[in-house]
């Protein structure tokens, strides 16, 4: 099963009419998502665009969803990979489910997270750090969560794991963080119409 086209995933986003803050943080992570991926396919890395920029458009599709829609108990992540199994799109789904900080938080290790996010999940998450309504640093993402959550352990070792999902996601591209970009595509397709 193939991972749904650029289009497709836009059609699902305007589907549920996400308020614009939420389709700008979207848009901000796919673009990043889509940057990373292309960086890493030219040095070698396989990797699946398509699957990991459409996860990363719909990345926090259970944010969209109504107060009143059953799969928000699920929590954040699970939610919107329950959505899109349901609505067949299951090879999203480990992507979307694995993305939040404190699934990368309060996992038994790093590589445990990352084994079970695959290398599209981990394009997510780290896209995901990487991006508000603009494109920020990991330390800038994580100061705010800082400021929320002080003193929470699972934060503070999601942190440390992000900075590793940084070096490594980079490395695999020939990247330093600060390298990072979008590749503007979002635009455009929620124009077009499948």
């Amino acid at each position: 099963m193939s991972a749904p086209t650029r289009v497709e995933a836009a059609d699902i986003v305007r589907s549920l009419a996400p308020n614009p803050r939420l389709l700008r943080h979207s848009t901000v992570v796919a673009e990043i998502a889509a940057f990373l991926c292309s960086a890493m396919a030219r040095h070698g890395t396989a990797v699946d665009e398509q699957l990991a920029v459409t996860a990363a458009l719909l990345h926090d599709l259970d944010k969209m969803l109504p107060e009143s829609d059953p799969l928000k108990a699920l929590g954040h992540g699970p939610a919107g990979a329950e959505w899109l199994r349901q609505h067949g799109h299951p090879e999203l789904a480990e992507a979307v489910a694995s993305h939040p900080v404190m699934t990368i938080g309060n996992a038994d290790s790093y590589e445990a997270w990352a084994e079970t996010a695959g290398l599209a999940g981990q394009i997510v998450a780290y896209a995901d750090k990487r991006g508000r309504q603009r494109q920020i640093t990991v330390h800038q993402r994580f100061a705010r969560w800082h400021t929320q959550y002080p003193q929470s352990p699972p934060l503070e070792l999601a942190h440390m794991r992000v900075e590793r999902l940084e070096t490594e996601i980079c490395a695999m591209g020939a990247l330093k963080p600060t390298d990072v970009a979008r590749t503007r595509w979002v635009a455009k397709v929620m124009r077009a119409k499948s």
